[in-house]
Order: C-alpha cells, then structure tokens, then sequence
C-alpha cells in the first residue's frame, strides 16, 4: 500500500489514473504542473509527489500565490536584503531559500502578476534569483510543483500568462478529475470522512441510510471533495442518531440535478457517441455497476472479502477475479 493511500481515496478509473503518476512525478527532477477545479485535492496530491520521492526528508513548502498582495510576493518568494527597502532592517530569506532541497509547492499559480512570472522563470532555468535589494544571486535546488485551477492556456493566449514560463511549468503535467466525473468515489469518501470525524466528536459508528446516498449521488459537487468533507462534518456534528438521512445533509436545491442511473450518467459525460453500438454501450453499464456495486460492498464491509462475496452471493474466488477485473485493492476500504 503507498503512502499516500490514506488520504488520496478513491477507486475511479480516471482517479487512478492520475495518481498512477506519482512515483514517475516524485522521481523526476522537472517541473510537475498541477490542474483541477477547486477542492479536487491538488495540495494533497503535491504533498505525496514530494514525500514518495528522495526529496522527502527535506522541507515542502506551500505558497498559496491568490492569498499574497502584489507587492508582497517577490519579497515572500525571494526574500530581501538589509536596506532593500524602508523598514528592511534585516535580511530575510525567501521561500525558496526555505524550500531549498525540497519542493515549493506554488498554488494557484495563475495569479501571479508578469513581473513575478519573470523572474519565476529565471529560477526555474537558471536555479538561482536574486533577493530584492541584492547585487548577488543565490543558487538553489529546489523541485517546483505548480497548482492551478485555470486553464494557462487560456490565459497564455489572453497575454495574462508567460507563453514561455507555461511551456516550463507544464513539462511533466496531471489533471485531477473532478467529482462529479469520479461519482463511484462519492460514497467511499463519504464514508472516509464519517469515521474521521465520528472518531474526532467522539461518536460510534455511523451509517448512511439509502435516501441519504441518493441525495449525495444526485448532487453535481461544484466545491468537489472540499465540499463533500464540510457536508459531512456538519452532519456528524448536527446529526442525533447514528444512520444519517437524506435531511441530515445540508445541500444547495440542484434545480438541475444530475441524471441519474448509469446510462444516463454516461450520457451526461458524453461517452455515448454515434459510433458506439448497443452491445458496446450495454458493456459499459454493465463495467459501471459492477464497479460502483464493488465499491460500495467493500465499503460497507471494511475490506473483508469474505464477508463481501458473502453477501454478493458469490464465491470468494470469483469475488476477487471481480475485483482483479476493476483494479480494486481491499485495502483502501479498510476501517481508518
């Protein structure tokens, strides 16, 4: 099991497949470029690139680059020298001074204003800047994962983003797939955060009764996994009894709610096409529900294949070729 199995959880396809990427990211020397919508867990997924890797003994320092005035972070980023400026009455190193050997770690990279952008650049070619104030440059060894949750190009071709800078920023790069598009994860997270924050309150086991599970299947998760953990720790918190209903989850009204069952759930992703046949489209359904029916199993058993294939009425062997099939490991459904 990886390190980063306990707080990257998930079982999708299009999930695995981007954390599939981690050791080849961790190990590499290049820039690693970040994209997802907010709250898909990019600090996250930063964090397990730079503690899988050599570099792990080392600092990870976290920038978020959208929380820093303008005319704060060249100074944050580089740091200054004694008298660069009024109120300069010592040196003060930068971030990438902090992060040296390590990983800087810049979220929302997009935010930053040209002039920064600039000399980002100079570091990421050269690996050395020069403090605000300073005739000297400093050299340093430090890994940048970059974070956005806008698409640089876009603003690359609106002349608000660096051509150049983006083309080294985005040598070795990964999308996070939002939660709308890894909808067989909405339980299995669910379930996660209800054991971590059962055991936080102090409270035993709790469940999910079956129109509680409607509601947060049918819901479209703008704030993805950011948001589906606050809903449940209010629920946890505001919650009497210990198997939440549909009402103990405090949700927006989804005027437009998500198609429900797995065709229509295909549809809406756009994976039914002209060229796709019956039978292929019958495959897929059938892929679908056999994976979201594993999942939610193994959830609601902890992991025991046994005690699983019990209850799917089925063997234990053809169980687990079932799981084999889906790429499932028993393991991430464990009790936390």
């Amino acid at each position: 099991m990886h390190s980063w199995d306990k707080t990257l959880i998930g079982t999708s396809k299009c999930f695995l497949q981007a954390t599939g990427m981690i050791p080849l990211l961790s190990v590499a020397k290049s820039t690693v470029l970040i994209s997802g919508e907010t709250g898909t867990g990019k600090e996250l997924f930063a964090r397990a690139i730079h503690y899988t890797g050599e570099r792990r003994g080392k600092p990870f320092v976290p920038v978020n680059c959208a929380a820093l005035p303008d005319h704060l972070i060249e100074n944050e980023l580089f740091g200054h020298s004694k008298g660069a400026f009024t109120g300069a009455l010592n040196e003060k190193s930068g971030l990438f001074q902090e992060a040296n050997g390590g990983t800087l770690f810049l979220d929302e990279i997009n935010s930053l204003n040209l002039t920064v952008q600039s000399k980002l650049l100079r570091v990421l070619q050269d690996q050395e800047f020069r403090p605000l104030g300073s005739t000297k440059s400093q050299r340093v060894d430090v890994k940048i994962v970059a974070a956005t949750n806008t698409d640089l190009r876009c603003l690359v071709e609106s002349r608000q983003f660096r051509e150049d800078l983006f083309y080294r920023l985005n040598i070795l790069s990964v999308l996070l797939p939002s939660l709308r598009d890894r909808k067989e994860d909405i339980l299995l997270l669910t379930t996660h955060f209800l054991r971590i924050y059962a055991k936080e309150f102090g409270r035993g086991p709790i469940t999910l009764a079956p129109s509680s599970k409607a509601k947060l299947m049918g819901y479209p998760w703008p704030g993805n996994v950011r948001e589906l953990e606050g809903v449940v720790q209010r629920a946890v918190v505001m919650a009497a009894g210990d198997v939440l209903e549909a009402h103990d989850f405090d949700l927006p009204d989804n005027k437009q709610p998500e198609p429900v069952g797995p065709t229509m759930a295909l549809l809406s992703r756009g994976q039914i096409t002209d060229e796709c046949s019956f039978q292929k489209m019958k495959t897929r359904v059938i892929e679908e529900f056999e994976r979201t029916y594993l999942c939610e199993l193994l959830s609601a058993h902890q992991g025991n294949i046994s005690q699983a294939a019990r209850a799917a009425k089925k063997e234990r062997r053809a169980f687990q070729r079932l799981l084999h099939k889906h790429g499932l490991d028993r393991r991430v459904f464990f009790a936390a």
